[in-house]
């Protein structure tokens, strides 16, 4: 996008309040215009066919056509970036449903009430209507069918390893680009894996359970004392950092907290990395995707000092080339690799061997 283009954005809620805050909060950066705000999915779809807008922020429940119900029949017609804002609470299966349907990203409202507290996200919106600006439609993947998601190759046969854990930090594009990913990983992984995923508070449970649905191989959310055990995937509960603790008898247990509060992101990549370098010193395989911003360039860098490695998700699908391209810049990339070949990098990673093709 160019520096003086302006973002031209479609409000979307049922609410009249809601539309008025929204268009409010949006209208404080001087790089968006709110052209217009729609009452439901089916005022909606006109006004993107007849104003065509960059992105659009999307309410989830809505009579007449809801938010999911408009996301399907726009993407048919011609998709655009669009940024769900809705409560958790109420819909939380919905927003997921969202995401299946095309949804760049999504933003939790505080509260259904007609109160000041909806202000609260104003900085979050912005930024994130901004990067749904900037984002590849073509690399946002849509409804795929559960049986192409899952490998169909027999699982790899694993020897001594040079990894003993995996650690993955994902944002803008994030919940595409992960079932694409964990549902090929093997069930006999010899590792464990934890995940910062960065999405609102009240979604990593039931995203987690919708990927250990999919995949041979365990996703569950982080718990205070899950123990990190190979063939299984730990995923950052959202407003909680990840961190671990290593027990006398080895065993290694996952930490939930709220510090540090100065991050920008709750949880954290930098903390999830950090962590797993001074636990599990160089033998840790880092990877960071898809994603706006820089969360895990300080993480990656202490990977590194301790002998680990890092992967990154390759420029060419990547839904917003930033967190990864800061890794590469920093010159702590060890390799970058499409979102299709990440399954078998990781696997090769941990086996020590160079493989490439498809897994």
């Amino acid at each position: 996008m160019s520096a003086n283009r302006i973002i031209r954005v479609l409000v979307v809620d049922d609410s009249t309040y809601i539309r008025k805050v929204i268009t409010q909060m949006l209208s404080r950066s001087p790089f968006i215009e709110v052209v217009a705000a729609a009452r439901d999915g089916e005022e909606a779809l006109e006004l993107v066919e007849e104003l065509n807008p960059d992105v659009v922020t999307l309410d989830l429940m809505m009579p007449r056509l809801d938010g999911v119900g408009f996301l399907r029949a726009q993407m048919k017609k011609r998709p655009i970036p669009v940024v769900v804002v809705s409560i958790a609470s109420e819909a939380g299966q919905m927003a997921l449903s969202a995401l299946d349907a095309g949804a760049v990203d999504f933003v939790q409202k505080p509260t259904a009430l007609a109160t000041e507290k909806v202000f609260e996200i104003a900085a979050e919106l912005i930024e994130k209507v901004k990067a749904a600006a900037e984002v590849r439609l073509s690399r946002m993947p849509v409804s795929e069918a559960r049986e192409n998601l899952i490998a169909s190759t027999e699982p790899p046969a694993f020897g001594a390893t040079q990894i003993d854990i995996v650690v993955l930090g994902i944002s803008t594009g994030g919940p595409h680009a992960l079932r694409r990913l964990i549902p090929r990983l093997p069930a006999n992984l010899p590792v464990p894996m934890a995940v910062v995923l960065h999405m609102p508070v009240g979604y990593t449970e039931i995203y987690a359970q919708h990927l250990n649905d999919e995949s041979p191989i365990e996703v569950r959310e982080a718990y205070e004392g899950a123990e990190l055990a190979p063939g299984s995937v730990l995923m950052a509960r959202a407003g909680r950092h990840l961190t671990f603790s290593r027990r006398e008898n080895g065993r290694v247990l996952a930490h939930l907290d709220v510090a540090p509060l100065d991050l920008p992101h709750r949880p954290s990549v930098d903390v999830l990395f950090k962590s797993a370098a001074e636990t599990y010193g160089g033998r840790v395989l880092g990877v960071v995707m898809t994603g706006m911003g820089n969360d895990g360039l300080a993480g990656a860098a202490a990977i590194k000092a301790r002998g680990g490695r890092l992967i990154t998700e390759s420029e060419e699908t990547c839904v917003v080339y930033g967190m990864p391209r800061a890794i590469v810049e920093a010159g702590l990339s060890d390799r970058s690799v499409p979102l299709d070949q990440m399954a078998l990098a990781i696997i090769s990673e941990i086996a020590g061997t160079t493989a490439t093709g498809a897994y």
